[in-house]
């Protein structure tokens, strides 16, 4: 790999290897496609909108994608319109691409046009948007009511929305990136849309994706006896009403005697526990604080908050004691130290 020096590459608090990465695929791009006359003036303002957007990405702690931005703005702003999802630097760190992969990777996480939160709220679950690698689209899985604003995309939440708009550009924030690469780093795995830009899948094979039969064995077999028994007791309930779980992360308190409880109660205390996407504890930690997330009863969120002294993760009041207990690649298990309360007015506690 060819030497190359990048002076605003301390900025980004990464791994040498990461950087070393990161700095040949800028000075790829650049030369690649550097423009003959670099005074036009809309290389001017392309590159003030990039030098801005690096800006707001710091101020947020995207250094990463700041700092390529910055350097390479190329790479991300290659049309009249930009959407760019930055992903975290903590999740950029886990990932080892070759170069040429990792560019392909941040194309596919750039669409060419301009999508704030609010257009992207209008849009209907299954959507299909476009990106800067051919034939490879992003997908709208999951939104939330429009009072929280929240969007997940390919079952990735947009962490921080809007963190810059201005003129033809929007950039969000994203806990992780969107799409795995296969083992031989060949491809992206993208969702498939048809002509009308809708998602297409296939309901029944997708209700096999949560490995519901090794979660209840798990959470059995390392001490959760409880609500293994209760998550089994109306787990063909969960997947009645929620068919289309593609990954989940769920709250094990420890045991109680929720289990008694009479089945609609039972069935509302178990979702309350379960998050339709997986967020690790590294994916918790990255957002924004006060952040609320939704469970598997409609209308109810759970609140994520953070202990300033002891750096102690709770959830709705709730400290995680055992973070990522149990975890795959469709699920993850955090130890919770009680039960959330479940009221009757709709709120948990």
């Amino acid at each position: 790999m060819a030497n190359c020096t990048c002076s605003h590459w301390w900025h980004a608090p990464f791994y040498f290897s990461m950087s070393i990465v990161l700095c040949c695929i800028a000075i790829t791009t650049m030369k690649n496609s550097a423009p003959k006359n670099p005074l036009q003036p809309g290389h001017t303002i392309k590159h003030d909108l990039a030098l801005n957007a690096s800006r707001a990405l710091r101020i947020h702690g995207f250094n990463a994608i700041a700092t390529l931005l910055q350097i390479s703005p190329e790479l991300f702003l290659s049309g009249p319109e930009s959407t760019i999802f930055a992903i975290q630097d903590s999740a950029m760190s886990n990932v080892s691409v070759p170069p040429w992969v990792m560019k392909q990777l941040l194309q596919y996480h750039t669409s060419p046009s301009k999508l704030p939160m609010q257009e992207l709220m209008k849009k209907p679950h299954g959507s299909c948007l476009t990106t800067l690698v051919y034939d490879k689209n992003l997908m709208i899985t999951t939104k939330n009511d429009t009072k929280m604003g929240s969007i997940e995309i390919n079952s990735v939440l947009i962490s921080h929305p809007d963190i810059f708009l201005e003129g033809p550009v929007s950039v969000h924030g994203v806990l992780r990136p969107f799409s795995d690469i296969d083992q031989d780093w060949n491809f992206i795995q993208s969702p498939v849309c048809n002509s009308n830009q809708t998602l297409v899948s296939n309901p029944i094979e997708r209700r096999n994706m949560v490995e519901w039969a090794r979660i209840v064995q798990l959470l059995s077999s390392n001490g959760f006896v409880s609500f293994a028994i209760g998550l089994h007791s109306v787990l063909n309930g969960i997947l009645q009403d929620y068919p289309d779980l593609g990954s989940v992360t769920i709250f094990a308190p420890p045991n109680s005697g929720f289990i008694s409880s009479p089945w609609p109660l039972l069935y509302k205390i178990v979702r309350s526990h379960i998050l339709p996407n997986m967020f690790t504890y590294l994916d918790l930690t990255s957002l924004p604080k006060n952040n609320s997330l939704r469970n598997l009863v409609p209308g109810e969120h759970l609140q994520i908050s953070k202990n300033k002294l002891s750096r102690v993760l709770a959830v709705s009041g709730v400290e995680i004691t055992l973070p990522d207990i149990l975890s795959s690649k469709k699920f993850v298990i955090h130890g919770i130290s009680r039960a959330f309360e479940v009221h009757s007015d709709g709120f948990i506690s």
